[in-house]
């Protein structure tokens, strides 16, 4: 039974035992397989990793070896380098030494050649030196014989200029002043026709310029031929208004002078009162009055103070109006209102006849015009010619010349200089500093002088004429002089055995200059010096 059981029992445990079995031996052989492949793993990889190593290895000692290379390399390539530096450098020294050797050969060669000439040119200047030694002696000794002929010159000279002293009764001095006087005269014959026909030519060519620049400025200029002139008689319709003008015990007329500063003259000139007065302005103002006041009839001392205040506002607004319309058609602009005012007061003064707000607007306008054609500053001369006359506007209640009153005025209202010297310089007391000074010079003479611009008194004209003649006769060679062209020309007959012609010029220059500075004139006089030789003989 348990032989059975025990039989039955491994028949029937047989297969699990076979199985447990092989399954263990599957595992065994399983893990021997991964063992196995394990050791054969890790020998692969050792060997991999011992060749990589040697690989590595190799490749150390190879960079190591090429390293060493390249290092012996370098070395001998800088060595080798040295060494060709150092060569070139040996090499560029002998070659400088034999430059600078080769050099210094030339020098000292140009050295000694320099001293040889040196040494010659010294040899030469001594030789020189020894000639000028010997010519020196002969020269002082040639000296000596030259003073002692000069002392028997001297000697000698001086036996003949006693001799000649007393042969032609003059000194030495005597002699020699005659000399100089001759020279003198015949190098001022020369320089004087020398001077003359420079002057001509020059005179010719100024005179065509000028006569054209004149007669076109004047062409453009139009300007009444009869002068204005201040009136200072009052006519009355009758004699017995004379009376009327005197008033109770005078007080008519005192009241009018007291109230005008005007003189009234009534004297036994029938239906005429006179006004006498150096203010124009005030004159104007008293002469509207009276006609005023004879026209309405009613004449007291009242109602002549009342018309006279009312003329006065009324001359006032006509001189400011005046000088307006002046400045306006000379085209002259940024004038002070008191110099605008001042030229309109000129209205009413005259002078020679001439008045002279008109006369200045002539010049001004002449100045602009000749400043044109020369292509000159035209607004700066006409102001100046405007200006010119400004002084004459105050002449009567200040001292000095209108020249200096006006330009003392231009000074005060803030004119350039300028404008002052072309004041100044009109009737030539001082030298104009611009050209434009220059035509207002010529501007004004034109405007003085052309016909029936201005007229003085008989007495005057005469006075003026026999000084003229008198200033020509006074001067040394002259037979007659005289006065013509209503004193616009001098004419002056000289001795020609006194005066010749180079004489003669400079004698017209000096009569001229005499009459700038002693005679007072309008325009411009002319001096004509003549001199005639006449040859007379009778046949008998």
């Amino acid at each position: 039974m348990n032989y059975f059981s025990s039989s039955l029992f491994l028949a029937d445990s047989t297969p699990i035992l076979l199985g447990t079995i092989v399954g263990v031996v599957g595992v065994l052989v399983a893990v021997i397989g991964a063992i196995l492949w394990v050791r054969n793993y890790k020998k692969k990889t050792e060997k991999e990793v011992g060749s990589a190593k040697q690989q590595s290895e190799k490749l150390i000692s190879d960079a190591k070896a090429e390293a060493d290379k390249i290092v012996s390399r370098g070395q001998d390539e800088s060595k080798r380098a040295y060494k060709e530096a150092v060569l070139k450098a040996k090499e560029q020294e002998l070659e400088l030494r034999n430059n600078l050797d080769r050099e210094t050969k030339e020098k000292r060669a140009e050295l000694q050649k320099l001293e040889q000439r040196l040494t010659q040119k010294e040899d030469s200047l001594d030789k020189k030196l020894e000639g000028l030694e010997e010519q020196k002696k002969n020269l002082a000794k040639q000296e000596d014989e030259v003073k002692e002929l000069q002392a028997k010159l001297n000697s000698q000279h001086d036996l003949m200029v006693q001799e000649l002293e007393k042969v032609a009764h003059l000194t030495a001095e005597e002699a020699k002043k005659i000399l100089m006087d001759e020279i003198l005269d015949s190098t001022r014959h020369d320089v004087a026709i020398q001077v003359r026909n420079m002057e001509q030519q020059a005179k010719d060519e100024a005179d065509m310029n000028a006569k054209k620049i004149i007669s076109l400025a004047i062409q453009k200029c139009a300007a009444d031929q009869a002068s204005e002139l201040t009136v200072s008689v009052v006519p009355l319709p009758n004699d017995d208004m004379k009376a009327r003008i005197i008033g109770r015990e005078g007080r008519n007329i005192r009241a009018l002078e007291n109230a005008t500063g005007i003189e009234l003259i009534i004297d036994d000139t029938p239906e005429v009162v006179i006004l006498s007065g150096f203010d124009p302005v005030r004159r104007e103002i008293a002469r509207l009055s009276l006609e005023k006041l004879i026209a309405d009839g009613r004449i007291h001392p009242a109602r002549i103070e009342e018309t006279v205040d009312k003329v006065t506002r009324e001359i006032d607004l006509q001189i400011k109006e005046a000088g307006e319309a002046a400045v306006f058609e000379a085209g002259v602009f940024g004038l002070h209102p008191e110099l605008i005012k001042l030229i309109g007061r000129l209205k009413f003064r005259t002078s020679y006849g001439q008045n002279v707000y008109k006369h200045s607007m002539e010049v001004a306008i002449l100045a602009g015009q000749m400043a044109a054609e020369l292509g000159l500053d035209t607004s700066f001369a006409k102001r100046a010619g405007l200006l010119h006359d400004i002084g004459k506007a105050v002449d009567q209640e200040q001292e000095g010349t209108h020249i200096q009153i006006g330009a003392d005025l231009a000074k005060k209202y803030k004119e350039n200089n300028n404008i002052v010297n072309a004041i100044m310089a009109h009737h030539g007391d001082v030298e104009p500093k611009t050209i434009e000074a220059v035509l207002i010079q010529a501007a004004d003479a034109i405007s003085g002088a052309r016909p029936g611009a201005r007229r003085e008194t008989g007495s005057n004209y005469v006075k003026r004429l026999e000084k003229l003649e008198a200033i020509a006769s006074g001067f040394r060679g002259v037979e007659k002089s005289y006065a013509i062209q209503a004193g616009r020309e001098i004419r002056v007959m000289v001795k020609p055995d006194q005066v010749d012609d180079a004489q003669a010029l400079f004698l017209a220059k000096d009569i001229a200059k005499k009459i700038e500075t002693e005679l007072e004139y309008p325009g411009q006089i002319k001096v004509n010096v003549i001199r005639e030789f006449r040859s007379v003989e009778y046949a008998k």
